[in-house]
């Protein structure tokens, strides 16, 4: 008997030291709620036809058979397609290439105290800091005077148009910047590959109208560059998905820039394609 009281002391006391014992049943936090998107639409076939076409002219002079493998891009190797995937699309002319790439990635938060879509805000954050642009509520984003397509501008430092790639995306490329600051920009909204500069309304700026927040980096050819590419990326968020859309063209002619505003409309066209794809 006596060993039994000994026993039964040791346990009733177990929680006089701030233990479970003192826990009160039921305060648990709560999970932070999952995202809203749980798969994610194949680029490939979400890319928009009729986009497809503007961006690749050159594809329309291909027999048939060759126009359908163009137009239906080459898929992006992964390793888990519910959490991201990619497409490739490439044309190449006697005057011109154009180059096309999608991702998607849809981003999970291992912290149950954040939620998938608060996630997807930080990461989305990181890519537009690494654009060169302010964060959306900074006071420092202004609109531009000459934009009327919903979009505001962001000038940087020596208002030189942002790289914005992605990070880990080869090598931090850093095309676009310091791409001289001693020039104007050409008329028609074509950037001067010597100077690097886009026009000042088609400079890399946050974007509105678009997904839950939406940037374009303008990646003119870099200064002294033999070669002309102009690249072109839209990144958007849906909730929980971070979709980035990168279009580049470059002249067969060194020295030949690129018509910068149309690159633009075709990137930001196709964006919202693939935006109202993940809405459905």
């Amino acid at each position: 008997m006596l060993l039994a009281a000994l026993v039964t002391g040791c346990t009733t006391g177990s929680g006089t030291d701030g233990s479970t014992a003192d826990a009160k049943p039921g305060e648990t936090t709560p999970a932070a709620a999952p995202g809203k998107y749980s798969t994610l639409p194949e680029p490939c076939r979400a890319a928009d036809q009729g986009v497809l076409k503007d961006m690749f002219p050159e594809i329309a002079d291909l027999p048939k058979d060759q126009q359908e493998q163009a137009y239906a891009g080459t898929p992006e190797a992964t390793f888990d397609t519910d959490r991201q995937v990619g497409c490739l699309w490439k044309a190449d002319s006697p005057a011109d290439a154009h180059r096309l790439r999608i991702r998607m990635e849809r981003v999970v938060s291992y912290d149950t105290t954040v939620s998938d879509d608060d996630q997807a805000k930080t990461l989305y954050a990181q890519k537009l800091t690494a654009a060169g642009l302010p964060a959306d509520d900074s006071p420092s984003t202004t609109p531009s005077s000459s934009a009327d397509d919903g979009t505001t501008r962001s000038p940087g430092p020596g208002d030189t148009p942002a790289g914005g790639q992605d990070e880990g995306q080869n090598g931090g490329q850093d095309e676009g910047q310091d791409g001289g600051n001693d020039s104007g920009a050409q008329d028609g909204g074509k950037s001067d590959s010597g100077a690097g500069q886009p026009s000042a309304d088609l400079q890399s700026r946050t974007l509105s109208g678009l997904g839950s927040a939406a940037f374009l980096a303008d990646v003119p050819a870099k200064a002294g560059s033999a070669s002309s590419q102009h690249t072109v990326r839209v990144v958007f968020r849906a909730s929980n998905v971070l979709v980035t859309v990168e279009y580049s063209e470059e002249p067969a002619e060194a020295g030949t820039p690129p018509d910068t505003k149309s690159l633009q409309d075709r990137t930001q066209a196709m964006a919202h394609k693939l935006a109202d794809q993940i809405g459905e």
